[in-house]
């Protein structure tokens, strides 16, 4: 007899059915695991067997085989050891066969029979409820699985807990899902002292998920008006915070199974490798740019990033999804995230302080911000200087809009974009001829910067999408010329980095 359970392997956010199947024949006594597993699946049979040791469950001298299918299809981790299990006791008569053949099942075995977390648990449920199994997970990945409410999910404690389970003797309730966590930051915009053009030019980005680089002498604030960005969006939505989860699922990053409502707020350090940005590594899993999805990606000390890594972020910036691939396995991850980029304008920093700058100055700021090409510059919608602030005004009291005003408008503006069919930096062909046309005195000027300026098609494009999130947020249903100049004037910011 062939008993079955089945399981999943995760290839991305998605995850792809796998049935274990277990077969108890004469022969010499022997426990093998095929079907392409790795490492850690290979030591599931050691882990299962101290397992059901543990319960006073003998294994029999028989040949025990089991056989993870598709065959071609890589197996790794070991979430596999409690489906492994699960077919193994209902091919030994312990747990009927049919209770088994109609459960998904992850978890990874201790040597006493206990049950330990994994990461999937939440894609593993939604590709439950695809194929109406049960879900059969630790307990402490039940809450985080409980999400998917279509999923009927069981979490047990430990292996003795599932075979009482489904022999009647004890049944398990179903999970409940985590609490959904809102984390209220406290930093707020009017911390910020001067840098009126960098907030305004923060809340545009905001409002329509532009691009934002940012560029200015050390201490001049860069990094603590990024740092605010997570207080001036809106919460994620429903479908959105699922989305996003998934991904933190994989990464093993979910908190006591509680799904977070506030957007990603990513920040990696220069020295980051480009399988921690893009992802990769042996498992292909996601990298910063994934885990950042419907959020915001901060790169601080931008020209400092190596220059290979830079620029594998132009084409996820574009498509708004990467493509991992490796020798064994091509995996695609969503990736539609906000860059905010901030750097100094030289090594130095003192560019524009003839008595602090370097010897090298003028130079040196060419040299440095030429490290970021011109295709990848051409991808910030907005570009803004900086400037240091002036002692004075640092004892000044705190001035100008809260975050949570600067929340209110962001929302609404979002609220008006996705009425109109998503938000504008996703604009493209003829839903940003409708949306962004300006005015005939708007299109005059555009017309005049892009053959002066000699703007790309990408530059054009952008300008008008930052004009009509400018129009957005002045309540505006047609795009005119001061919104079209005043986007123009964070596109010709910084214009010598082009390059």
């Amino acid at each position: 007899m062939v008993a079955r359970a089945y399981t999943v392997a995760f290839e991305g956010v998605t995850a792809r059915q796998v049935e274990v199947q277990c077969a108890v024949t004469p022969g010499l006594p022997a426990f093998s695991i095929v079907g392409l597993p790795d490492k850690a699946v290979s030591e599931a049979r050691d882990r299962v067997r101290a397992a059901l040791s543990a319960l006073a469950i003998a294994l029999p001298s028989k040949r025990i085989t089991i056989n993870l299918s598709p065959a071609d299809l890589p197996k790794e981790g070991s979430h596999f050891d409690l489906p492994i299990a699960l077919a193994l006791l209902a091919a030994l008569e312990i747990i009927p066969a049919d209770a088994a053949e109609g459960t998904t099942a992850l978890g990874e075995l201790s040597l006493d029979g206990s049950l330990v977390a994994v990461v999937g648990a939440l894609p593993a449920a939604m590709s439950a409820a695809e194929e109406g199994r049960l879900l059969l997970c630790p307990h402490a990945s039940g809450a985080e699985a409980a999400w998917v409410g279509a999923a009927q999910v069981i979490a047990a404690r430990g292996l003795a807990d599932v075979v009482r389970h489904f022999t009647g003797q004890a049944p398990l309730s179903p999970a409940e899902p985590g609490e959904i966590v809102s984390e209220t930051g406290s930093r707020c915009l009017r911390d910020v002292k001067g840098q009126e053009r960098a907030k305004r030019a923060l809340e545009i980005a905001a409002a329509g998920r532009h691009h934002l680089m940012m560029v200015g002498t050390p201490g001049s604030g860069k990094s603590m008006l990024a740092a605010r960005i997570p207080g001036i969006l809106p919460p994620l939505t429903a479908p959105e915070a699922l989305e996003t989860s998934m991904i933190h699922s994989l990464a093993g990053l979910l908190d006591a199974g509680g799904i977070n409502r506030t957007r990603p707020f990513r920040e990696p350090h220069h020295t980051a490798s480009m399988a921690a940005i893009v992802g990769g590594g042996r498992r292909a899993g996601p990298g910063e740019i994934s885990l950042a999805h419907n959020g915001v990606l901060f790169m601080d000390e931008f020209p400092e990033f190596p220059r290979t890594v830079l620029e594998t972020l132009r084409q996820p910036i574009e498509t708004g999804e990467v493509m991992v691939a490796r020798a064994n396995a091509h995996v695609k991850y969503p990736c539609r995230f906000m860059l905010v980029a901030a750097a100094n304008p030289c090594k130095c920093g003192y560019l524009s302080d003839p008595g602090r700058a370097c010897s090298r100055a003028p130079v040196c700021g060419e040299d440095y911000m030429g490290r970021i090409s011109g295709p990848l510059m051409d991808r910030f919608d907005l570009r803004v200087e900086v400037p240091p602030v002036a002692f004075s005004d640092l004892d000044l009291p705190p001035s100008g809009d809260t975050s949570a005003t600067v929340g209110g408008r962001v929302a609404a503006a979002r609220a008006v974009q996705i009425a109109r069919g998503g938000l504008n930096a996703d604009l493209e062909g003829s839903a940003l001829d409708r949306a962004a046309a300006p005015d005939d005195q708007g299109r005059a000027l555009l017309t005049r910067v892009a053959e002066r300026f000699h703007l790309s098609a990408r530059g054009y494009h952008r300008v008008l999408r930052v004009a009509r999130t400018i129009a957005d947020l002045d309540h505006s249903d047609t795009v005119r010329q001061p919104h079209v100049a005043e986007a123009v004037s964070y596109r010709l910011a910084l214009a010598h980095a082009d390059g």
